[in-house]
């Protein structure tokens, strides 16, 4: 599977190249992206390949981190919790 195969419209490389993008905006460029994959190709190949592509020369990129939410990777964005959180698992 080449880039141009899954990325003819180059939105990921584009999307890389955007100076001060945020989180958000890499997920609706990626939600673009995925509807415009070809059928023979499953969401998640493309998404490792994207990641095989660009993630090594941009691993704090927000497209990195939304790519890899797309494989379901964790990625951390910050705090999260509730009661469990405060008080812990046991209470």
């Amino acid at each position: 599977m080449t880039l141009n195969d899954i990325d003819k419209t180059g939105l990921i490389r584009e999307s890389y190249l955007i100076d001060g993008i945020h989180a958000s905006e890499c997920r609706s460029i990626f939600l673009d992206w995925v509807i415009k994959l070809p059928a023979s190709v499953t969401p998640q190949a493309a998404a490792q390949r994207m990641l095989d592509e660009y993630a090594a020369d941009n691993p704090d990129h927000p497209m990195t981190g939304v790519l890899r939410e797309g494989l379901g990777e964790t990625v951390a964005t910050g705090r999260r919790g509730g009661r469990k959180a405060r008080v812990g698992l046991g209470d």
